[in-house]
């Protein structure tokens, strides 16, 4: 792929079914080798070495594995999985399939946000259809490999997008993080060694075992292989979902979806960084700006100090209360906001809220807490001079 695709046409492009018979006729160490060399890392957002972590999953000693599928998609901006579910559900289900191959797992699960509840009885009725060609069950394809998919509904609850807060959902427990280590790969779903991958990763597994780890590779960067959905949204003419091989620059994307005028870019989310104008020639890439898929685009008159507190409030509702920094410090982030707003904090507390913001970063316990404040962090360093120096308001 070598420039802007609007939709999903790699992925639709590609035979489910045709990349679940190539896993077949592959031996375990085979499938994870072709993985590992296709350079694919998770499309979550964390960007984990997927070859790294199914080896670790398929290395592990233990007669029940699983394979997890994080369909939870609460980042906010982002709604490419729900769309890869929709238009290419045989392929994330082959994934899973040749995953579970690999590592030696029976059981699959797909964690299916809450609010998409309406998408489980369309999943289900593809599943089942699969269960009848043989394409899932007892003998997977005519082998002797066993592997089926069950939907399971998400709570509801932003942080369980973290795979050890999902797993203790699935588990029936408060959807709360885990100390790691252990790691899932070892010690997952009720102890079992378990991989967790997200809603793309699955099926850019397929279309690597489809097309081979060298046309993967051989799309994007050095560092950053591969493909990459992006769900754009905000003020820009063409919203949408976007195929862009990684290493595309902030500009490019602009150009593409009509947003050339923006004055930042939201890069992955609420828990991602806001990109200025000057920035643009900065690439969406594991080693520049990394994001999960979302791209939010802010014209020229957006107060980014409104886009700041709208995220901080977020985090603020979001927050599992589980441990301090993240607790306490997103409140205390949201709370200079509002100083901000009066015309009441200084440039020294505007300060201490910075260090406060890089405390967490450092101290929270998961992902939540040590990204939900880089967006405060990143809008504060660009845009100081508008979101400070505002008409003073006094209390009635």
């Amino acid at each position: 792929m070598s420039g802007a695709t609007q939709g999903l046409a790699t992925f639709t492009a590609i035979d489910a079914d045709a990349a679940l018979a190539a896993a077949l006729g592959k031996t375990r160490s085979e499938i994870l080798a072709e993985i590992t060399a296709s350079k694919l890392k998770g499309r979550g957002g964390a960007g984990f070495p997927t070859g790294v972590k199914w080896n670790l999953a398929g290395a592990a000693s233990s007669d029940e594995k699983f394979v997890i599928c994080n369909a939870d998609e609460g980042e906010p901006g982002t709604f490419k999985d729900r769309v890869i579910l929709t238009e290419a559900p045989d392929l994330v289900f082959a994934g899973m399939t040749i995953c579970g191959v690999a590592i030696g797992a029976r059981k699959g699960i797909v964690y299916l946000r809450g609010e998409y509840l309406y998408l489980r009885a369309v999943l289900e009725a593809v599943i089942e259809r699969r269960r009848r060609a043989g394409l899932l069950g007892e003998r997977v394809g005519g082998k002797d490999v066993a592997f089926d998919i069950e939907i399971r509904m998400g709570s509801g609850a932003y942080v369980c997008g973290e795979e050890t807060a999902l797993i203790e959902s699935l588990e029936g427990h408060r959807g709360e993080p885990r100390n790691r280590p252990p790691f899932p790969v070892d010690t997952g779903y009720f102890g079992r060694p378990t991989v967790v991958n997200n809603v793309e990763t699955f099926a850019c597994a397929a279309a690597i075992l489809a097309k081979g780890a060298a046309w993967f590779s051989s799309i994007g960067t050095e560092k950053s292989a591969g493909p990459k959905l992006f769900s754009v949204s905000g003020d820009c003419a063409r919203p949408g979902i976007y195929e862009f091989p990684l290493g595309i620059t902030v500009a490019e994307l602009l150009k593409a979806v009509g947003g050339e005028d923006a004055k930042a870019v939201q890069v992955g989310g609420a828990s991602g960084r806001c990109v200025p104008a000057a920035e643009f020639a900065r690439t969406i890439s594991f080693e520049d700006v990394s994001t999960g898929g979302s791209v939010i685009v802010f014209g020229p008159r957006r107060d980014m100090l409104h886009v700041a507190k709208n995220f901080m409030e977020f985090f603020v509702d979001e927050s599992c209360g589980q441990c301090a920094p993240c607790r306490e410090g997103n409140a205390k982030l949201l709370e200079g906001i509002e100083l901000l707003e009066q015309g009441r904090c200084s440039a020294r507390y505007l300060d201490e809220l910075e260090t406060l913001g890089e405390v967490m970063q450092c101290a929270s316990k998961c992902g939540l807490g040590q990204s939900s404040p880089n967006a405060f962090l990143s809008i504060v360093h660009h845009f100081r001079d508008e979101i400070m120096g505002r008409p003073v308001h006094r209390a009635s």
